[in-house]
């Protein structure tokens, strides 16, 4: 596969948006971020936080308060973009740190009006997700979000569930090949889920890229090397997402955790600092060669989020670097 190349810029650096363990979404050109913690296992708020990316100059931040209906503030949530609209399920929270359990309800943000909405179940008697933390999410850009793996009270989970919020109805779909895990990614294209990395309580996964596809409701598995040569390194607390590129449509994953701190969520492990594409068409990986105008490029880090903006880019805010601080800072990649 040929050289994918991108480039680096800086949007901003501001107290405001520095966390880890948070949520970023897109929609019409805002970045929308939320939850997420300055000293371990501490949430910070439940603002919400706006980063202005129409703007070519340093992108204004707004932090909404909303005093009405609001999501408790958490970390290690998981949030997806559908018809204009932010879908958030769960996290760890409250004063015990466990995984908030909301009997299968969803938190709806209308960005038009930055306020929230609790969707509860139409049926309440109908299985829903137990509540977890550190799972993935995304949607099929028609109608529903999907809601996968994390980390329960206890253990690990691989469960893939489907919730359609005109409904307000949760779908069991079939489990993903183990093992069960949390820190996973997950990205949507062309009919398909494509799901990689994360760790199992053990180790970091990698080597392998496992595709769900809606029609069939199936699994079926993509293997590659995972020697950070040929193909990208095991990792957790990354993120995957669907770009279209000059050279067709692509999977980016980046950053993440390599080894967990020895002190475990009171520490931060190996962190890396490397960008990979993957061409769908092709089915190859190859290591984005990702530059600065200035030199200056983003800390290696984990427990960040991103999303992708206008289609060919990606915007990266906050998380933790290998010192053990939270981050300030915004970025934009553009292929």
């Amino acid at each position: 596969m040929a050289a994918i190349s991108a480039s680096w810029r800086r949007l901003a650096s501001s107290d405001k948006l520095q966390r880890s363990s948070h949520v970023l979404s897109v929609v019409d050109g805002y970045a929308y971020a939320f939850g997420g913690e300055l000293l371990p296992r501490q949430p910070r708020d439940n603002y919400v936080y706006k980063l202005d990316m129409k703007s070519s100059e340093t992108p204004s931040i707004t932090e909404v308060k909303d005093t009405t209906v609001t999501p408790s503030a958490r970390v290690g949530t998981a949030s997806a973009t559908l018809n204009g609209k932010v879908y958030l399920f769960s996290g760890r929270g409250g004063e015990a740190m466990v995984p908030i359990e909301e009997q299968g309800a969803v938190w709806e943000l209308n960005p038009s009006t930055t306020t929230w909405t609790l969707l509860q179940p139409a049926d309440p008697s109908q299985p829903f997700p137990p509540a977890r933390s550190y799972h993935c999410s995304t949607s099929n850009n028609e109608d529903k979000i999907y809601i996968h793996a994390g980390c329960p009270e206890s253990g690990r989970l691989r469960d893939l569930w489907s919730f359609q919020p005109s409904s307000r109805t949760w779908t069991l779909l079939s489990e993903a090949p183990g093992p069960q895990r949390g820190g996973t990614s997950m990205a949507f294209f062309n009919g398909a889920i494509y799901r990689m990395n994360g760790f199992d309580g053990k180790t970091e996964q990698g080597g392998s890229l496992d595709v769900y596809d809606l029609a069939s409701n199936t699994w079926s598995t993509k293997v590659y090397t995972a020697d950070g040569i040929s193909g990208p390194a095991p990792r957790s607390v990354s993120v995957l997402l669907p770009i279209l590129s000059s050279k067709g449509p692509m999977l980016v994953t980046m950053f993440g955790e390599r080894d967990p701190s020895s002190l475990g969520h009171q520490g931060a492990g190996k962190m890396l600092g490397d960008v990979w594409a993957y061409d769908i068409n092709s089915d190859m990986w190859s290591k984005v060669d990702a530059k600065s105008n200035d030199s200056v490029l983003p800390d290696a880090r984990g427990w960040f989020d991103a999303d992708v903006v206008d289609g060919s880019a990606i915007v990266v805010l906050g998380g933790l670097g290998e010192t053990n601080d939270r981050l300030t800072d915004a970025w934009l990649l553009q292929f």
